[in-house]
Order: C-alpha cells, then structure tokens, then sequence
C-alpha cells in the first residue's frame, strides 16, 4: 500500500512553516511540490532536500481546472508506485487548494494508498493578522475564479483569493462593480507575511487591474458594505428597508397596509411594466419591474409578521417549482420543441394542483383576472381537449350569429338578456384573437390609445379654429376625425 501525506508550506514566510512539515519532507521518499513559485523553496534547497515540481503541467495546459486534474493523475499515479510520497503545496492544505481536493475526492474510497493530510498555517491567517480583523464577525473566502457561481457577502468581510495576475483582476473586478460599485475601496494584498515582499494597499475597485505589481500571491480584501453609503443596493438591502418601514418607528401608511389594501397596487404596477415594454424603455420597464419586485418584498413582509411566510420562503418555493416543472433541463426527461414542453407543463401542472377533471381547471383560472384575459385563457384550456372550432372562419362566423342574437335584445327592456348576449359576442371576438394569435387586452389597449390621439386631433384643430369642442355639432367632430385617420394613413404611405 502506497502512502501520500500532503503538506503544506505556509503563506510564504519561512518562519510559518511547522516543524511538522519539514520533518515529513525530509524523511519523504520522493518530495513534491505542486509549484516552485513559493518564497520558501529557496529554504529547501538551503535545506538540501531533493524534489521535483509540476510547473510544467502549467506550461502544456489551457485552463486552470486541466492543470489540476493532471496534477492530480499524476500524484495517484506516483503514489502507487512509491513508498512515501510527500506533496507540498503553497499555504495550508485544505484552504483554496483544489489538487488536493481533487485528491481527497479521488482517493476518498481507495484502499491502495493511505493519505494523511498535515496542517499549517494559511495565507488567510496573515492577512487576518496583518489586516487586524477578527473572523469572528464573519469573513467569506472565494476563488477568483468562481465568483460567476460564488457571491461575495456585502454584510461582512470578503477576501478573494487566487488573484494570479492582471487578466484574472479585471476579471474579478468587472464582477465585483456590479455588486459594489466602481468607487467602493477595497484592499489588495500581495505575499501577505512575506518579510521584504509584502504589499498592502487600499484603493478603489476600479483601480485594481491597474498595478503593476500583482502576482500569484495576491489577494482583494473587501469589507462589509452594510451601514457606509452604497452605490449599488441588492435584494437584502430591500428587505431591510421594507422591514424597517413597517417596524414600530416606521411610516404610518406602509404600517397600515395588509394583503387586501395592497391588491390594486399590484396590479397597477403590472400594467405599468407592460406600458413600459410596449413604450419600448428600458429605464421606464427597469422601474417598473422594481415597483413590482417591491410589492412582492411588501407581502412577503406582511405575511413574515402574522409568522405564515417570508421572501425567502417564496425563493425557495419558486425554485422548486421551476426545477419540477422543467424535467428536460434539470432531470433526464428529453424535449425538443416548445409546444411539447407546454403540453409536459400542463400535464405537471395539474398533477400539483390535483385536477379531478378539466372543469377544475378551467376553474382555476383566477375571477379576478381581467376579463378578457380571463376568457383567452379559459378558451385555450378548452381547446387542448378539442373543445374547439376547426379554423378562424368558424369562430368569425360565431361572432356574428352572436352580433345577431345581441341586436334582436339590445333595444329590449331585459337588462339581463343585454348583458348575457354582449358578453357572449365580446367572447367570441376574444376567440378570434386567440386564433390569430392576438392578446385581446393588448389589442384593446392600443385601439384606446388610437381613439385618444384621434380625439387629441379633434381638439387641436377646433382650438385653431377657434372653435370649443362643446360648440362643435357631431358632423364637424367626425369630419375631424376622419382627417385623423388620414393623417395617420398618409404618414404610413409615405413610411
């Protein structure tokens, strides 16, 4: 049986290595070191201990993650043949060393090489020391490399390690402005520990790939956010302030909202969002959106006082819904077209809500939505069990034998019968828009704002006449608006 103990060489300084480690390398086999890129080595030598390194593995690979798979192949390999092999690796071990997680991964199970994992002291240690901030109040540690998947904490201390050179910088950089601004400091530290070598400074963060001076030894320091003026806020930050504006000292009007009062809010701020879209404005949909968000962030605070649910809780329920009802991206369901992923959403759908019968589910569709939403939605729920006309011919022709029934009722006295058969024709329009592929409400919308700017015309042209529109006989204003109508024609002429 092969043995691997791994050591580790400290953060750089000589004096931080254990006498622990020095005495496995000595009496070692064969001596590893992952890189000869470390202050120490030249203390080896001094030493007279023989080894060799895998700084060649850098120079052949593409990426980093290549890098520390072959090194990792290649220690198991030496492993099983030799006796007692020792790997050295910068720092401590088990802190932002991936070959030797990638090592205890591997190995985790094997019977054929025991490996014993040596400690020492880390890189995080001096530049906790030398920064003079207690871990205690909270310090996350994260690759440079993975900050895509990986966020820094704006509520505590962050170090970022793995800052190899420039290019990695920038990179970090980019990523770290979108969460702390430009001009938030941060400290850059390089060979922390290291007596002659050591730099420290302080400076913004948009200043950071901008020295000349960063190395594999280098690190960002970024304090916590929380309580100094930020230039960016994040979801946190507005639950505080939703919580703070409903706590005991807060504003009189938030503190007096519940569920109820807030729904027209809601749905106010929705259609606000679509008026932003059709606007085509990107400023206007990115705060209507957070008007939204901020309904959301409210109820979610209502719901967490009366101890029913919080925000978090409706993250965590609307994930798991995602992840269950896209089976072919998170599961090994396999679906190519979209229509065939509608149909698989509907058939989990129903499973979760439980339908008994497509009558429930139709049902489902909530009263309080607009009208004519309510109906396309209804009628597409219909039609997915062939409850349908064959084309758009026949669902015209359905709109005017409900014109027809409308008109023999409209001049009667039966306000019930009025009412009945105006909804069963504007029903069957709304089925014609389905077919044609038109959302009804948006159709709507845009002949409102259609008849606004016409009777905008009509206004202004009376007024330069010198005319009120009160004065104006019904002939004169239809006149008026016909020109509007030309107008808009000519100008689609000349387009």
């Amino acid at each position: 049986m092969g043995k691997l103990t791994i050591v580790g060489l400290g953060p750089g300084g000589f004096e931080h290595m254990t006498i622990e480690t020095i005495d496995k390398m000595k009496n070692a086999d064969k001596l590893y070191l992952r890189t000869e890129k470390h202050p120490v080595v030249k203390y080896l030598r001094d030493m007279g201990l023989s080894f060799e390194t895998f700084d060649k593995v850098y120079e052949k690979a593409s990426t980093f993650e290549e890098v520390y798979d072959n090194i990792t192949r290649e220690i198991i390999e030496i492993a099983e043949k030799c006796g007692e092999v020792v790997y050295a690796v910068p720092g401590n071990p088990l802190v932002a060393e991936k070959t030797v997680e990638y090592l205890l991964k591997f190995l985790n199970d094997s019977d054929d090489i025991k490996v014993e994992v040596v400690p020492a002291m880390s890189f995080v240690d001096v530049v906790v020391n030398e920064l003079k901030i207690d871990p205690i109040y909270g310090l996350k540690i994260i690759d440079g490399l993975s900050l895509d998947s990986i966020k820094p904490d704006k509520r505590c201390n962050n170090l970022v390690t793995q800052v190899y050179n420039k290019r990695v910088a920038s990179e970090v950089k980019l990523k770290l402005m979108d969460i702390y601004g430009d001009e938030f400091l941060v400290t850059v530290v390089k060979s922390a520990g290291v007596k002659g070598e050591q730099r420290i400074e302080t400076m913004p963060l948009y200043k950071i790939d901008m020295v000349d001076w960063i190395d594999y030894l280098t690190s960002i320091f970024i304090p916590p956010a929380k309580g100094t003026f930020k230039v960016r806020y994040d979801i946190d930050d507005l639950l505080d302030i939703m919580a703070k504006l409903r706590d005991e000292n807060g504003c009189p009007w938030d503190k007096e909202q519940d569920h109820s009062t807030l729904k027209r809010y809601l749905i106010e701020e929705c259609y606000e969002v679509i008026d932003a879209i059709e606007k085509d404005s990107d400023e206007s949909l990115l705060e209507e959106l957070g008007d939204v968000l901020l309904q959301v962030v409210f109820h979610s605070q209502i719901a967490d006082e009366r101890k029913a649910f919080n925000f978090h809780d409706v993250c965590d329920a609307e994930c798991k819904k995602m992840i269950y009802r896209h089976p072919h991206v998170f599961g090994v369901e396999e679906i190519a077209t979209s229509a065939d992923v509608l149909k698989r959403w509907d058939e989990i759908k129903r499973d979760e809500k439980g339908f008994k019968s497509r009558t429930n589910e139709l049902k489902s569709v909530p009263r309080s939505m607009p009208a004519l939403i309510r109906g396309y939605k209804v009628q597409e729920k219909a039609a997915k069990v062939g409850f349908d006309w064959d084309n758009v011919d026949d669902a015209m022709a359905k709109v005017y034998e409900e014109l027809n029934e409308f008109k023999e009722v409209y001049k009667g006295k039966d306000e019930n019968d009025k009412v009945e058969e105006l909804g069963d024709l504007i029903f069957a329009v709304v089925n014609v828009a389905r077919f044609l592929k038109i959302d009804p409400e948006i159709a709507v919308h845009k002949t409102i704002e259609k008849f606004i700017q016409r009777f905008n015309y009509i206004e202004d042209a009376a007024e330069k006449s010198g005319h009120k529109l009160e004065d104006m006989t019904l002939s004169e204003m239809d006149s008026l608006w016909n020109e509007a109508k030309m107008n808009k024609f000519n100008k689609k002429a000349q387009k």
